[in-house]
């Protein structure tokens, strides 16, 4: 027998099991008949496709033997089993890297953290919070040898040889004071029931069953095996039959989520394609959603056979929070990761299920906005993402996506800003680059507010990537207002430019501030505010040159920004008019800095800038 230690992440997460998570310990059953599904589900396969393992005996079931006299309970199954490597990796070590993510996340609420243990795939510690002492027997399918992994859910465990007549893996939990609530079989069926109903597999419980006998006058018990589930693929059968409840059991059997999901769409297609799809929209997202290793939500089926659960082929990637099943009846049992790239079979699933998924939420988004307003603080961004992405599906996306505004609290989508523009409007307009609070203060929203026209304030990191891509949200164009050409159409035609009278300022600052500014205009959109700075159409902004330089792209070009000066504003006026002096060659810098800083961009050299801000408070106190 040898002995070992937990990894370090194993330890701190047994110890916030223990000791963080009772309010509902009784999800251990959940994780531990789901762990022994998966396992039957990948024997299944190999049996079907794999000439190694198709001589093999397999009788899926999963078996529950209940000990109520010592306080013990097994959980046995028929599946693909572990060898010894296996228990080491599996059970010894947690190898997903959002596992610290995970750590991190744990909050103390005891439901919410419940929850998180499905989420992130180590349910088998959660069997710690009821067992003082663990004792897994497995055996490998196509291996002859068998092992035993031994633990008390501390600091190590231990592996010896073992012996067990079919593959497979079977769990001996010795309960505890808290686990000594499960010794008890009508509260093991209502957990089975509860939970792992629709499991596709029979899951039988032996149990001493108490029966009255009217001669002896006495309880006499019998032990007895009864079948505990119903054992179906649930989403095989018509919606008419189903429920509500076994919708929303099927999820949380699937994704270990305690929440109910917001909706689901289930769909069975016939003709030239026979598929069968179940796809819920979780209440809340998915922790790992911005992660790089994110973790699939949809698993495949072919004729009801599981096939895998980790491929990223099923949905587009900005969908990864979709979870569900796809049940394929043209597949065939031995599709790979690869063949799923460039099968055709697959891409009309997947095209299908697209515009199936969006054309539901956008049922939802015009009949139940009140449940709508749930799903879109969790799922705006990644819809945008597919903005950027899905051309196919564009269309219906950008109706999908909401955003803040100038004009209305809350959220709102173009279709309502389309119908709240002025008569005189002739595009949408939208502002990025920033925080909220940066964007609403913007001198650049001065022209808009003034004539009381609506500006989308978008203020999400990608937003800027996304919509340069957008130009139009149907007949209507779609403009940024740091853009150069954002403002021409509000120009005032009663209000003819003194452009003679600024041409000699317009040239001095040109001549002061040099190569920093591609060129210094008289601005149609400043109302209140001296100077803004503004992008050519064709050109990256100055929060985009930002980011893409945080993305490694270093060789973007120097920040050249057109300065645009408002010639109502009385330092315009005052500077018409002064000789070209120290002080005014300090207030050209300042007029271009404070507009960088008010765009949230950062100055060359702050030492200087505070410098010259100092000479100019000087002179006017």
């Amino acid at each position: 027998m040898s002995k070992r230690e937990f990894q370090t992440e194993v330890s701190q997460l047994l110890q916030l099991i223990v000791h963080s998570l009772y309010s509902h310990p009784e999800i251990f059953l959940r994780e531990l008949i789901s762990n022994s599904s998966d396992a039957l589900d990948k024997l299944r396969h190999l049996t079907l496709v794999d000439e190694a393992y198709k001589s093999l005996p397999f009788d899926p079931r999963i078996d529950l033997e209940l000990d109520e006299e010592h306080k013990t309970l097994t959980i046995s199954d028929t599946g693909i089993g572990m060898n010894e490597e296996d228990l080491v990796s599996h059970l010894g070590t947690i190898a997903r890297s959002g596992t610290k993510n995970f750590l991190s996340q744990l909050s103390g609420d005891a439901r919410k953290d419940s929850n998180l243990i499905g989420q992130f795939g180590v349910g088998f510690y959660s069997a710690f919070m009821v067992a003082d002492k663990v004792e897994v027997l497995s055996r490998k399918a196509g291996d002859d040898k068998a092992w035993r992994w031994i633990s008390d859910g501390k600091t190590s465990f231990e592996i010896e040889p073992a012996e067990r007549a079919v593959a497979g893996t079977t769990i001996l939990l010795h309960f505890n004071e808290e686990g000594a609530q499960y010794a008890n079989s009508w509260r093991l069926q209502e957990i089975v029931k509860k939970y792992s109903n629709h499991i596709v597999f029979p899951i039988f419980l032996a149990y001493d069953k108490s029966e009255w006998n009217a001669e002896k006058k006495e309880s006499i018990k019998t032990r007895v095996t009864e079948q505990i589930n119903v054992a179906s693929a649930m989403w095989r059968r018509s919606k008419n039959e189903l429920k509500d409840e076994d919708y929303k059991e099927l999820y949380k059997s699937l994704t270990g989520d305690w929440e109910d999901p917001l909706f689901w769409f289930h769909t069975r297609a016939e003709g030239s394609l026979e598929y069968t799809t179940l796809f819920y929209i979780p209440a809340k997202a998915p922790l790992d959603l911005y992660q790089a290793d994110y973790k699939t939500g949809v698993k495949l089926y072919v004729k009801r056979v599981f096939i895998m659960d980790d491929s990223k082929e099923l949905l587009p990637q900005y969908l990864r929070f979709v979870r569900g099943v796809i049940d394929s009846e043209d597949l065939p049992l031995n599709v790979s990761r690869e063949i799923l790239q460039q099968n055709k079979i697959l891409t009309s699933i997947k095209t299908a299920s697209v515009k199936k998924i969006l054309s539901e939420l956008k049922g939802i988004a015009a009949n139940d906005p009140e449940k709508y307003a749930k799903f879109i603080p969790e799922y705006n961004r990644p819809l945008k993402e597919g903005l950027y992405g899905d051309y196919a599906n564009r269309e219906t996306l950008i109706d999908l996506i909401r955003f803040k505004s100038t004009k209305v609290d809350g959220l709102t989508g173009l279709a309502d800003a389309k119908s709240r523009m002025q008569a005189e409007q002739k595009s949408i307009y939208y502002i990025t680059g920033g925080t909220e609070a940066l964007l609403r203060t913007s001198p650049l929203l001065e022209i808009y507010k003034k004539k009381g026209i609506e500006v989308l304030i978008l203020d999400d990191d990608i937003d800027e990537i996304v919509f340069s891509t957008v130009e139009k949200y149907g007949d209507i164009d779609l403009k940024a207002v740091n853009k150069s050409a954002a403002g021409e159409e509000l120009k005032d035609e009663s209000e003819p430019e003194d452009v003679e009278t600024l041409k000699p300022l317009l040239e001095k600052l040109k001549t002061t501030l040099g190569d920093n500014v591609k060129d210094v205009r008289v601005s149609t959109r400043l109302a209140d505010s001296p100077s803004c700075i503004v992008s050519d159409e064709d050109e990256p902004s100055a929060r985009m040159r930002q980011m893409m330089r945080a993305m490694g792209q270093t060789d973007m070009p120097e920040l050249k920004p057109i300065l645009e000066i408002n010639p109502n504003h009385e330092i315009i006026k005052k500077l018409v008019a002064r000789s070209d002096d120290g002080t005014a060659q300090d207030a050209a810098w300042l007029l271009f800095e404070q507009a960088l800083l008010l765009e949230g961009v950062p100055i060359k050299d702050p030492a200087i800038f505070v410098q010259r801000l100092n000479r100019v408070l000087s002179q006017s106190i």
